[in-house]
């Protein structure tokens, strides 16, 4: 599976639990912050949900 990096560029101070409790599931707490996922289909639901959040890159 190709890999992909999910940074967290926007605050999630505001935004409704769904998105809250989504950001937390892929292990993003804190701004700027990075995680690297496989780029299964359920993380790229996630990634959807909440894209206007973060930026992802192929890595």
């Amino acid at each position: 599976m190709a890999k992909i990096k999910i940074t967290q560029t926007k605050s999630r101070i505001g935004r409704p639990k769904p998105q809250k409790l989504t950001l937390d599931a892929l292990g993003l707490r804190k701004m700027h912050a990075t995680v690297e996922k496989e780029a299964t289909s359920q993380i790229l639901g996630m990634v959807r949900k909440v894209r206007h959040l973060v930026e992802v890159v192929e890595v």
